[in-house]
């Protein structure tokens, strides 16, 4: 499937799938959207909400690495201990991830989301002394953790274009995967999705999307 390199509203770069008329970020800023409901929601909000430094976390949809990249520049500001899964059926090419500007757009170093690209599937990668990376190639639906993470980061393509992964028999794999009060969180706000997140028995949260999207989801699991 094609993928074209699309500039975003705060001049970060994501994909876009023309067949689709999909992106892997929002057009209205890829840097802005995952700190807002990745990092902002979901990692702040977790931690703020347990008292401990250490945190286990799924990515649904590694994709551009920017998630991760995100994740690991705050475990460097905060010495957070963070474990990280990032599971994705389709990786990006050497030539498309090296094209992103994540590391100029936030002012680190290119080697650190180089070697997260880089680093080898199926095993465990120190990438420093408080980020351990972990990626998986399958599909969502072969996940099989239980009582694993305390987040979860459910950034799948939107329910327009692969409504098969917001169905009651994803979020049941996701829930599964939850500790005791952890957390899914996700841009989508989709009254569909809500419903299938609700009936697996999360306790789903309406909150204020990010940059060009009104509202965004919060689920924890009872």
């Amino acid at each position: 499937m094609k993928r074209t390199l699309l500039k975003t509203g705060d001049g970060s770069y994501t994909l876009h799938i023309p067949e689709w008329d999909e992106q892997y970020h929002s057009k209205h800023g890829a840097i802005a959207e995952a700190l807002h409901v990745f990092i902002k929601e979901g990692l702040y909000h977790w931690l703020s909400e347990n008292a401990t430094s250490k945190i286990s976390i799924l990515e649904i949809g590694f994709g551009t690495g920017l998630n991760a990249l995100l994740t690991f520049l705050e475990s460097e500001k905060h010495s957070w201990s963070i474990e990280y899964t990032g599971v994705e059926a389709f990786p990006l090419g050497e030539e498309e991830y090296q094209k992103m500007n994540y590391s100029e757009m936030l002012k680190t170093s290119e080697e650190v989301f180089l070697k997260l690209h880089n680093s080898p599937w199926e095993e465990n990668v120190i990438v420093s002394q408080k980020f351990q990376l972990r990626k998986e190639q399958k599909l969502f639906s072969d996940i099989s953790a239980v009582n694993n993470y305390n987040l979860i980061y459910f950034d799948a393509f939107g329910i327009r274009v692969q409504p098969e992964l917001w169905t009651e028999d994803i979020f049941a794999i996701m829930y599964a995967s939850l500790k005791p009060k952890g957390v899914l969180v996700t841009y989508a706000a989709n009254g569909n999705a809500r419903r299938a997140m609700q009936a697996v028995g999360f306790r789903v949260e309406r909150l204020p999307g990010p940059p060009g999207k009104k509202e965004m989801l919060r689920g924890t699991k009872s």
